[in-house]
């Protein structure tokens, strides 16, 4: 409960209900970032006046779940994110131009010149006047020059005349009204009726209506942003109309699970989109991608920190299918499923498998890739190292937002073909469904006469001989030792390197481990089994090993 109590409404007696409703959004008055949803409008028990039940946006913020002393009121989204609170300490809010005037026309307050000081050889303050202070605020406050605004965290709950705005704003390209009061579509469509050159709108941190009445008007907006504003697909669905000139559309952070056409198993329309944002939801079946693969110009898809498991190429690509499945007429025609697609972003997810990063050479323009945080791509869960990624993904330009040139891309697939030639006692059907790419990488790289060996003493030799490798000590007592480079069998084992360490090294009463420092790798990969070859472990020629002590 906040009791806090005004001095000329001590009981708190004002009718509540005739000032807020359920369902509304409010802040705490002079905190415009505490925002809520009111649930409930009336009586406590106990408790003399009218109060407002608040569900409030961030967890920890209320004091139970919308109930108090065994009475349910309303039901709140967590154990503590309610509050009962009087109608004068809650805020429903200013105008669009209000929030503009707070933002741009604000005065300096004497406790903020007061603040501005640094202090004189004497220990005494002396006020400081930022260079060029009184030019910037002048700029702001000329509303009709302004092409770009942040009203984020102002309490804007409603637009206000939007001939006043356009008239206030003519100029306004960019506006941002994150974490505001906003739920109504009909006022966004307001906002942009009164906003003629706008054509970014973040609306992120409102809690947007799912109800859309009538179609707003948003032709001119090209990037929209609506992340943790918990707008679904249905509701994209149907704004689609309204925006034919969408380039960007963001919608992370909104719990989506499921991509939802209207009229077909494919998402229509959207024709000018470009970049889709579904970062941060919970998507964990692939084929509710899938149902985005016939947006022709959609170049970017962010995917990251959803539930995938799995990624495949969409079968009907492969198919001739009626173009009148697609609104296009009776006549046929070959479909290209993700045809413009460039990037593809799905770091974070629960991919596991190499068939799905296999699958990624079948996107026909696909050259920048995301897929750390994934096991697949994670060596400490059993999954693989950069240069295995690099090598069976053929056009792949930018690998976790790393470059991937020409002498990394030969490197890592010449590493990749006698990693798997190591190992060449598999059946040649099965080599050639865990590995698509190792025969054509032969050919390429001229590998064809490399064949395994087995000598005397067992271990398997390949015909390169030896690699060069660069062992570099970091160990912090270990002293500063110059970098050496050894040229070493392929075929030495994890063990064997780590003595040779300590013998090149000098190290005396330490225990060497080794790590493998690859280029376009933010960390380095730990060398644990020491059984294992450098082959067999994609050490290459040119490669670094950073030698460090065991703790």
């Amino acid at each position: 409960m906040h009791t806090t109590a005004n001095s000329s409404n001590p009981t708190g007696k004002l009718d509540a209900g005739k000032i807020f409703r359920l369902g509304q959004r409010v802040h705490f008055t002079g905190q415009p970032r505490r925002v809520g949803t009111v649930g409930y409008v009336g009586a406590v028990e106990g408790y003399g006046g009218d109060w407002v039940g608040v569900d409030w946006d961030a967890d920890g913020e209320g004091k139970h779940d919308g109930s108090h002393n065994g009475v349910r009121y309303f039901t709140a989204r967590g154990p503590d994110t309610a509050s009962f609170v009087r109608s004068h300490n809650l805020s429903s809010g200013v105008s669009l131009l209000e929030a503009l005037q707070t933002r741009y026309r604000a005065q300096t307050t004497k406790e903020e010149l007061d603040e501005m000081y640094v202090l004189s050889a004497r220990n005494k303050k002396v006020s400081i006047e930022l260079l060029g202070k009184h030019k910037i605020e002048d700029k702001f406050s000329r509303f009709e020059e302004l092409t770009s605004a942040s009203l984020s965290y102002l309490g804007v709950s409603f637009p206000g005349s939007p001939d006043h705005i356009s008239s206030t704003l003519p100029n306004l390209k960019e506006l941002d009204l994150t974490g505001n009061l906003l739920a109504d579509w009909n006022d966004i469509s307001i906002i942009c009726e009164g906003l003629p050159a706008l054509t970014a709108l973040n609306l992120s941190n409102n809690s947007m209506s799912h109800a859309i009445l009538s179609t707003p008007r948003l032709s001119n907006i090209r990037i929209l942003v609506l992340n943790q504003t918990g707008v679904v697909w249905d509701q994209m669905e149907a704004l689609k109309d309204a925006l034919p000139h969408m380039e960007e559309l963001h919608l992370m952070g909104n719990k989506l699970r499921e991509i939802t056409p209207v009229s077909s198993a494919f998402v229509q329309g959207f024709d000018t989109l470009r970049l889709l944002n579904l970062d941060n939801n919970c998507i964990s079946a692939w084929d509710e991608i899938v149902k985005l693969s016939l947006l022709h110009s959609l170049e970017q898809l962010f995917l990251n920190n959803n539930n995938l498991n799995r990624i495949s190429y969409p079968e009907c690509g492969k198919l001739d299918k009626p173009c009148n499945e697609f609104g296009n007429g009776s006549q046929e025609r070959s479909i290209r499923p993700f045809k413009s697609l460039c990037s593809l972003y799905l770091g974070g997810n629960n991919i596991e498998d190499l068939e799905s990063v296999d699958s990624l050479n079948s996107f026909p323009n696909l050259m920048d890739i995301r897929l750390s945080g994934n096991p697949v791509a994670d060596v400490g869960k059993g999954g693989v190292a950069r240069f295995v990624v690099i090598a069976r993904i053929a056009k792949m330009e930018l690998l976790n937002g790393s470059e991937v040139g020409p002498r990394e891309r030969k490197d890592s697939e010449i590493r990749y073909v006698r990693l798997v030639m190591s190992k060449c006692n598999a059946d040649p059907e099965d080599i050639r469904r865990l590995h698509p790419r190792f025969h054509e990488l032969k050919k390429i790289h001229g590998l064809d006469d490399e064949r395994p060996t087995t000598g005397a003493s067992g271990p398997q030799k390949m015909a390169s001989g030896l690699i060069s490798i660069t062992l570099k000590c970091v160990g912090a007592s270990m002293g500063e030792k110059p970098p050496l480079v050894k040229k070493l069998p392929a075929t030495t084992t994890v063990g064997k390197l780590k003595n040779l360490c300590e013998s090149f090294f000098k190290l005396k009463s330490v225990k060497p481990i080794l790590f493998l420092k690859e280029e376009g790798s933010p960390l380095p990969i730990l060398l644990e089994d020491d059984m294992a070859t450098l082959v067999e472990l994609g050490v290459g020629n040119e490669s670094t090993i950073l030698v460090d002590e065991l703790s």
